[in-house]
């Protein structure tokens, strides 16, 4: 729990979840996978699952964890347990202008379906996006 609180506050600056919000998220039920690094946690992805629609709630790893594929891999399992919960695809919102976030997205399959206007506190826009868990052939 220490250590996802710190990727938070790290990762997301004002925009941190609490301790109590990280705590929430693992009473409800939510998917919550972690990376290590040396026995270390420096990362995390929590998705939430009803029905036929996962939800992509976060995906952090600490700076100094970055670039080596941690994030994608998070991706990875994170869609692997949704669709055993079920879920035929997955969405979530990512700031318009983080530009590593939406390449990561790109890479992992997602295509933009809309946007919100003013959705963070500072004002600026979401996009949202969307990927597929079904394959092609199974549509």
């Amino acid at each position: 729990m220490d250590a996802v609180t710190g990727i938070e506050a790290v990762c997301f600056g004002s925009e941190a979840w609490s301790r109590t919000l990280v705590e929430d998220e693992l009473r409800a039920g939510r998917v919550l996978l972690v990376s290590e690094l040396d026995g270390e946690v420096v990362g995390y992805v929590d998705v939430s699952v009803v029905a036929d629609v996962a939800d992509l709630l976060r995906v952090a790893v600490l700076p100094r964890a970055r670039r080596g594929g941690r994030a994608a891999a998070l991706l990875d399992a994170a869609h692997d347990r949704a669709a055993a919960a079920g879920a035929e695809r997955v969405l979530l919102e990512v700031a318009a202008d983080n530009e590593a976030a939406i390449g990561l997205y790109r890479a992992a399959g997602y295509g933009a379906i809309s946007r919100r206007k003013r959705y963070y506190r500072d004002g600026s826009d979401a996009l949202v996006l969307e990927r597929s868990l079904v394959a092609e052939d199974e549509r």
